[in-house]
């Protein structure tokens, strides 16, 4: 395979049309060995794992991107997150042995939330749309409807050893590309209309088993072989969970010195596992003694983030 774990951008020399094809293999089997999860749900986690990395290339940020699905069915939550520098981490919950379905029968008609959070500017950006349609791939088409952004298309597909997706959008007829589309809303332009048909057209040809199969060149070649389309060299992607010591303890002592007593005196520890990478965090009396500590050592009106 020419591109495991990378992203791609393409563009189409004659024609408004830009796109993103992502490939996940190492990163999504280092996600799968935390958890095991049923297919179904495993299938829909890949999907936003791939689309997370997606929308993210969209933008010009120092930041994260965070895809979210809250629903009342047997998959009761789902996060998939990509940051600015393309390392991703993900997990999903759910009820029952071997839940099935289409995303809106998994989710019992759930929402889908996408967040953008820039970090130097302290900037959060969020939309939300019903996950009320079959597939991820729609939900988010409509997320982009919605919020009157440049029209979006995506493919997405996943299986134990890869999660893969295409992202296709239309831009602006000047042809600019600045690279921010996803984050703040913005109407599309109506230059090359029957470009972008035919661009989508083409992709819907599209098979998840040519996605999670076929590497990038080829797959474009073979659904736009007869227009120029250019690629672009590939950018790394990663599995890597941002949980810290540091983090873990900052939680902690939101807890107050009497319930953490409690938790001592029940376990002899505290362990806090992280849902993402499942690495435990563990702490004795000494722990919690100079956890605690820190609170009167700081002077009053500190700044220390928690």
């Amino acid at each position: 395979m020419d591109d495991g774990d990378a992203l791609r951008r393409f563009m189409f020399e004659d024609a408004p049309v830009r796109g993103e094809i992502v490939r996940l293999e190492e990163s999504w089997r280092a996600l799968l060995t935390r958890q095991d999860y049923p297919p179904a749900v495993r299938a829909v986690l890949g999907e936003a794992m791939a689309a997370s990395a997606l929308l993210a290339s969209t933008l010009k940020f120092d930041g994260l991107l965070t895809l979210q699905i809250q629903g009342e069915g047997a998959l009761n939550l789902l996060v998939a997150q990509c940051a600015s520098d393309l390392t991703v981490r993900g997990l999903a919950k759910w009820r029952g042995d071997d839940p099935r379905g289409t995303l809106a029968e998994l989710t019992g008609g759930g929402r889908l939330a996408i967040t953008i959070e820039r970090r130097k500017r302290r900037e959060r950006y969020q939309g939300i749309v019903l996950a009320d349609t079959g597939t991820l791939a729609a939900c988010i088409e409509a997320y982009f409807a919605q919020s009157e952004q440049l029209p979006t298309r995506l493919w997405l597909a996943a299986d134990g050893d890869v999660a893969a997706g295409m992202l296709l959008q239309q831009m602006p007829g000047d042809g600019a590309d600045d690279g921010d589309h996803a984050a703040e809303p913005q109407g599309p332009d109506a230059a090359g209309p029957e470009a972008w048909r035919r661009a989508a057209l083409l992709a819907d040809t599209l098979s998840p088993e040519e996605l999670l199969s076929v590497g990038s060149t080829e797959l474009l070649r073979r659904l736009f072989h007869e227009e120029k389309v250019r690629l672009a060299d590939p950018r790394p992607v990663r599995f890597r969970c941002s949980c810290t010591r540091e983090r873990v303890e900052s939680a902690l002592r939101l807890l107050g010195r009497a319930e953490l007593a409690d938790l001592l005196s029940a376990e002899g520890q505290i362990e806090v596992r992280c849902e993402f990478c499942n690495k435990a965090y563990a702490l004795d009396a000494v722990d919690m003694e100079q956890l605690l500590a820190v609170d009167v050592a700081s002077p009053p009106g500190s700044d220390r983030l928690h």
